[in-house]
């Protein structure tokens, strides 16, 4: 038969074609060398207790990937023996546990293979995977027999109200089992990655768990006490809403407040720290001030119970008003000289004279001033007396300016900066003043008195014949516009 040259060039094209075609489907597809040579594939065996209808050509899986295939499952003097064909370019853990799973609802069966760990050596040609690694799945026949059993043993109406209240208790929930189910599955997932940290919690929980058991008299008080408190919750649920209401707007309110102290809180929390290490110094003193606070206020309460309740005509305080002015004299050492005093009605404040201003007669003097600075107790330096915290602090003693009561020193030196001048160590013998003192007799029955500066003043009101009233209220109030 003669074929055109166009025809041959096309059977030979559609030959090689087929050819092509044909080796493809056998190496890609049918993989013809692996079944029939075993290329690119070791064998595994596989011990088990019983075949569990585990058959020939069943997939292999390792992470959910097929890796290999069974080749023949035979009976073995132990068991039964499954060879496994797996895929030489995976590497397949050799500490691992082999499973027989369904892989469908109408029995499927395929072999899982589970490493334990990712170290060690890889499985390789001829390894044996032992029966105590490997599992098989029940018998389907003996589940559905327990599952009949199970059922028969329930009484048929009980059956019945079981299927009916399941059907209520789960009718239309099945997204939220499904999400159920699915979070089951990943929290499973997840405890299988974090296997060895549960394990060790597992381990390591048993101290925790004995101390509670040794401790339930302790957890049952505290289990009680919060059933009171929640029980206080309960009955006062009106006023844990009004504080739920109105909680936000006042700490909203107290926000606000510390931003506008912000500028100047710190400042004041600067000084309350200084203030803080003068209180933690003196505290005993202030310990003795608030235990005997109490018995001042309560005797100066008990003055005015003389009269109380009573028939005479006079009701007032049982108290004396006797002033005894003058004695004993005041002191006038160590303060600014009669030259420099300032008037009693002026109401300005100049800057404060330079130099510390108080009372420098002997400590012991027991007739005037003893309650001024000179006796103050230094706290830090238990038996020592002196009117300042640095003489407190340091080695230096109180000497008095002079013995007398009179004022005594420079005029002129609190006006230079100069502190009033403290006498020598060993002071000469005193020597007369004759400058002015700062004492001035009147004459009761004029009123006229010779000033420190040697002048005659007139001060009518303390006459005898003076008009308006002499009591000593009147003596401490100012002057009332008018009067000489």
């Amino acid at each position: 038969m003669y074929l055109s040259k166009r025809v041959r060039l096309q059977l030979a094209i559609f030959a090689m074609v087929t050819v092509v075609a044909g080796g493809s489907m056998a190496f890609a597809y049918l993989r013809l060398p692996s079944l029939l040579f075993g290329v690119g594939r070791y064998q595994v065996t596989m011990k088990l207790q019983d075949a569990a209808s585990l058959y020939r050509d069943a997939n292999v899986t390792y992470r959910g990937t097929t890796v290999g295939r069974v080749t023949d499952v035979r009976l073995s003097d132990a068991g039964v023996d499954a060879m496994l064909s797996l895929q030489s370019d995976t590497k397949i853990p050799a500490d691992l546990d082999a499973h027989v799973g369904s892989q469908t609802a109408v029995g499927e069966l395929f072999v899982d293979l589970v490493p334990r760990s990712g170290d060690g050596a890889p499985l390789k040609n001829g390894d044996v995977i032992p029966a105590d690694r490997t599992s098989v799945p029940p018998d389907i026949n003996a589940l559905l027999r327990a599952v009949n059993t199970g059922v028969q043993a329930i009484p048929r109406d009980n059956l019945t109200t079981v299927i009916d209240e399941s059907y209520t208790a789960f009718g239309g929930l099945g997204p939220d089992l499904a999400r159920l189910t699915r979070g089951a599955t990943t929290l499973a997932i997840d405890t299988r990655n974090n296997l060895p940290a549960l394990t060790t919690l597992i381990d390591d929980a048993k101290p925790i768990l004995d101390t509670q058991t040794e401790t339930s008299d302790s957890i049952q008080t505290w289990a009680s006490n919060l059933a009171q408190v929640t029980n206080q919750l309960q009955l006062q649920d009106e006023s844990v809403q009004g504080l739920l209401v109105n909680g936000p707007p006042a700490a909203d309110q107290v926000r606000q407040l510390f931003e506008r102290v912000q500028p100047t809180l710190p400042i004041l929390l600067a000084n309350l720290v200084s203030l803080g290490q003068v209180a933690l110094t003196y505290q005993p003193n202030l310990e003795q001030i608030l235990a005997l606070y109490p018995i001042e206020i309560a005797g100066l309460q008990g003055a005015a119970l003389a009269n109380r309740n009573t028939k005479q005509d006079y009701k007032g305080l049982f108290l004396s008003f006797n002033l005894n002015l003058n004695v004993p004299p005041p002191c006038r050492t160590g303060y600014l000289p009669a030259q420099q005093q300032r008037a009693p009605s002026e109401v300005d404040y100049p800057p404060k004279p330079p130099g510390d201003l108080y009372c420098r007669i002997p400590q012991e003097s027991g007739l005037t001033n003893v309650r001024g600075a000179r006796n103050l107790p230094c706290v830090t330096r238990p038996g020592k007396r002196a009117p300042t915290v640095k003489m407190c602090e340091s080695d230096e003693n109180y000497v008095p300016l002079n013995e007398g009561t009179n004022w005594k020193g420079d005029p002129n030196a609190t006006l230079s900066g100069q502190p009033v001048p403290q006498p020598p160590p060993d002071p000469p013998p005193p020597v007369p003043v004759t400058a002015p003192i700062a004492v001035a007799e009147y004459d009761p029955s004029t009123g006229s008195y010779i000033g420190p500066d040697g002048k005659q003043y007139r001060q009518a009101d303390l006459g005898q014949n003076a008009a308006g009233q002499h009591t000593w209220q009147d003596m401490l109030l100012p002057p009332k516009d008018g009067d000489p």
